[in-house]
């Protein structure tokens, strides 16, 4: 199996068993090795008392993108240090884009910036990831 095809098995795979991110809405749009690009509507259930997407939803899509960027590899990966700033609000409808792409990668520690974008190109996250590689194959 190719690199590129361990990277998509193991996404797919994740996508499949993963509830939370099929109730985000979460459609994944690009799988390369190290780099998820995924996709999100925002709706009514996921807006705060101001009528703005709450924080946790657009952090939610980043950290969900993180864990199937990581994952691409062949090594459960999991996060250990996650960080997220919110330089423009989210209302309801928007669509939202998360990219994932590995910054520095080595036998036990990855770490990944991915940038939260509305459809016509507003950043609205900016999220930095830590994650931990074990030494177990990724299977689900």
């Amino acid at each position: 199996m190719t690199n590129q095809e361990l990277a998509e098995k193991n996404v797919r795979d994740m996508v499949d068993n993963d509830p939370y991110s099929r109730w985000l809405g979460i459609q994944v749009l690009e799988i390369t090795p190290g780099k998820v690009k995924a996709k999100m509507s925002v709706r009514n259930d996921m807006l705060n008392a101001f009528r703005v997407c709450h924080g946790g939803v657009t952090f939610a899509l980043a950290d969900s993108v993180l864990a199937f960027s990581c994952n691409t590899h062949g090594k459960i990966s999991v996060s250990i240090e996650a960080s997220m700033a919110y330089p423009n609000p989210v209302y309801e409808g928007d669509v939202i884009i998360a990219s994932a792409e590995e910054q520095s990668s080595t036998e036990k520690i990855g770490i990944y910036n991915v940038s939260v974008k509305k459809e016509n190109g507003t950043l609205v996250g900016v999220f930095r990831g830590v994650v931990y590689r074990t030494k177990k194959e990724f299977s689900v």
